[in-house]
């Protein structure tokens, strides 16, 4: 039977790997990402074992989450007014410089903590240059299992990541570990480098200036975003997912209710992000993209489902599947990420990217917050499924209605 080109399904795995421009942004972002996770780990045995103080570690760890709020926005529309390939380069090699520093056995925990700041500041800036550019190196139904591909792949390093961080730093220093994550860096900006052709945003930027000043250019992203109703319910989609990462915020009293320990608690955290590695897997490369619109919302309330069932108090065999399931159709948010990135002109992709990216972490640093303060008062199982709720809830408000055709 012949297959249908605009399929999904008709587009291989090693269809996406033949592009040689896309395998070589794959490679260079999955070990480069395998080095932060690593590095992350090494930074918490550092601090740990020079201050003895768990409130320290925490605060320090918590810095390579919280800077991207604000850099987001500023940074992110550099990717649309330089070469985004020149971008990939050289914030690869400005990270690569400042880890290497922090190696340093004798440099102050003070001095750490601002390069560790630097570093993770500049984050967001490398992930809009990269999600920009990838609309350009593939097209069609290629799109969107390439973007899965890096979804899925980003997941499992994670987990990958931290696991293999915390078994090697038994046989070497955390001082080690960061060079290791210097080098990762300098092998990603030179594949990128070697790799790539030098892409530049086109001229299609919705009739914009496209060289505003960096406030003025926020400002029309943001006019763009909110004045696109179609714009507007994609990122709100996105966000929702602050709502599903509840579990992530209290797995430890859930466990510790449950009457397990560390075990338990990481394959609790683990849940998630297997399971939406499975979907993101399954719906990039199984489901049709003319298809992507009109599932977007029912998998976005299906989602709360499980985890709404935690309200039931299942036992440690349930639970566990259950949030993987949650994972596993919360994988809407890369169809959703997909469907807005290919909607906004790609001038201005960059900076919009980033916007929807500090959203993203603003809703799941708040959806930690609320689970945790919930828990308090009703303990982490009604804490997860009132959450649950309150997203599925909010989702069924933005599904896209069936005439309209999309999200």
């Amino acid at each position: 039977m012949k297959r249908d080109p605009g399929s999904a399904s008709a587009v291989r795995f090693r269809d996406v790997l033949a592009v040689r421009e896309f395998r070589v942004l794959w490679i260079a972002h999955a070990q480069s990402r395998f080095g932060d996770q690593f590095a992350r780990v090494a930074i918490a045995v550092l601090v740990y074992d020079r201050t003895s103080s768990a409130l320290l570690t925490a605060l320090t760890y918590s810095l390579t989450f919280l800077p991207p709020l604000v850099t987001a926005p500023l940074l992110s529309g550099l990717a649309d007014r330089y070469p985004r390939r020149s971008v990939l380069v050289l914030t690869d090699l400005y990270r690569a410089t400042l880890v290497a520093v922090m190696a340093i056995p004798a440099l102050p925990m003070g001095a750490v903590a601002v390069l560790l700041l630097a570093v993770v500041s500049i984050q967001p800036l490398y992930s809009a240059a990269r999600n920009a550019m990838l609309p350009n190196v593939l097209t069609g139904a290629r799109y969107v299992v390439g973007l899965g591909m890096i979804t899925v792949t980003d997941s499992f390093v994670q987990i990958a990541g931290f696991t293999f961080g915390g078994t090697l730093l038994g046989f070497i220093s955390p001082h080690t570990a960061l060079g290791i994550n210097a080098v990762t860096f300098v092998v990603s900006a030179s594949l990128v480098r070697l790799g790539t052709r030098l892409h530049r945003p086109t001229p299609d930027d919705g009739g914009q200036d496209r060289s505003p000043g960096r406030h003025r250019s926020i400002r029309r992203s943001v006019a763009m975003l909110w004045n696109d109703r179609r714009l507007r319910r994609l990122a709100a989609l996105v966000w929702l997912y602050g709502f599903y990462i509840a579990p992530e915020g209290v797995a430890a009293p859930y466990a510790a209710q449950l009457g397990g320990g560390p075990l338990l608690v990481g394959l609790m955290m683990a849940a998630d992000p297997v399971g939406a590695g499975i979907g993101m897997a399954v719906l990039s490369r199984w489901v049709r993209p003319a298809n992507h619109p009109r599932i977007i919302g029912p998998l976005a309330v299906l989602s709360g489902v499980p985890l709404m069932l935690s309200a039931l108090h299942p036992s440690a065999l349930t639970v566990i599947p259950l949030w993987s399931i949650s994972g596993f159709l919360s994988s809407y948010t890369m169809l959703a990420f997909a469907e807005f990135t290919l909607a906004v002109p790609d001038g201005r992709r960059g900076q919009t990217i980033g916007l929807v990216s500090a959203g993203l972490l603003t809703s799941q640093g708040l959806g930690i917050l609320l689970a945790g303060a919930l828990a308090v008062w009703l303990g982490p199982a009604a804490s997860v499924a009132i959450c649950a709720a309150a997203g599925a809830l909010c989702a069924i408000a933005l599904a896209p209605r069936p005439r309209s055709g999309s999200a």
